[in-house]
């Protein structure tokens, strides 16, 4: 994987085999960063990252210029390789282990941005619990928005809470807002 844009665009990150993740594509991850790039400034943003693994998400955030970045993940190996390139790279990502719905469940800090990518092989209701515990818990600002990564294979759009989806290969981001348009 690699860095796409911002002051360590190109970099490349390795990220041990061991770890249990499947890294957003390049191509994904170029396509919703020039969503997001026409609706925020990356440095005026909070950044919740859930299921992190490797901490792409959160690297091109922080290489963006987004200094409220919070990743969280439930396996020590990733949070640790997180920490360890976060350090490296000298980019302010918070590391929280944690399983994402638990943590979802207790947190009270609202973010701009929520970005989620659950296992693919989770069942709908799984994925629609972590939209229902996010506005339950008011965990978006005003103008936030909530995106989770799944596969072509799953359609999220009947939540109330969906607003649209984007689809890049076999990856689909669906966002979901306060207010659904």
């Amino acid at each position: 994987m690699r860095i796409i844009s911002g002051t360590s665009k190109g970099k490349r990150i390795t990220a041990p085999k061991k770890l249990p993740v499947r890294p957003t594509t390049d191509i994904a991850k170029e396509g919703l960063f020039n969503i997001l790039n026409n609706h925020y400034y990356f440095s005026q943003v909070s950044v919740l990252e859930l299921f992190s693994g490797t901490g792409n998400i959160s690297y091109e955030f922080a290489s963006r210029g987004t200094e409220n970045i919070i990743s969280v993940d439930g396996n020590y190996g990733c949070v640790k390789f997180i920490e360890k390139t976060a350090k490296e790279l000298d980019f302010p990502i918070e590391t929280i282990k944690s399983d994402a719905y638990l943590y979802l469940a207790k947190v009270k800090q609202a973010h701009d941005i929520i970005f989620a990518d659950p296992p693919y092989g989770f069942k709908k209701e799984e994925f629609s619990k972590i939209v229902d515990l996010v506005f339950s818990n008011q965990l978006l600002e005003e103008e936030g928005v909530l995106i989770i990564e799944h596969s072509k294979h799953t359609s999220l759009e009947d939540h109330p809470k969906f607003s649209y989806a984007k689809k890049y290969g076999g990856s689909v981001f669906s966002f979901f807002e306060s207010e659904a348009v």
